[in-house]
């Protein structure tokens, strides 16, 4: 099954930096982009992160959340939020 722009994304429960959470009530009433990335520690992941973060409000204002994604496991992401922290 393939998902376009504008389907209606499958509901579905994940382990995540903010704790579990069940898709569909976790978008609420709003929009999503799944914004899908290689894999931590790699230049293009805290390039592209960097840039999407950065639209934050913009995403708000039109009722939008990105959630990523990738291969890696929630300790490994947990690794890399701390260490682009230290390295602000």
């Amino acid at each position: 099954m393939g998902i376009r722009i504008n389907d209606t994304a499958p509901d579905f429960t994940a382990e995540s930096t903010a704790g579990t959470i069940r898709f569909h009530d976790w978008l609420g009433d709003g929009y999503a982009i799944i914004f899908s990335h290689p894999r931590d520690f790699t230049p293009v992941c805290t390039t592209e992160f960097g840039a999407v973060a950065q639209l934050a409000p913009e995403w708000a204002k039109r009722k939008t959340k990105v959630i990523g994604v990738s291969v890696d496991s929630v300790p490994d992401h947990r690794r890399h939020l701390a260490h682009r922290v230290e390295g602000l």
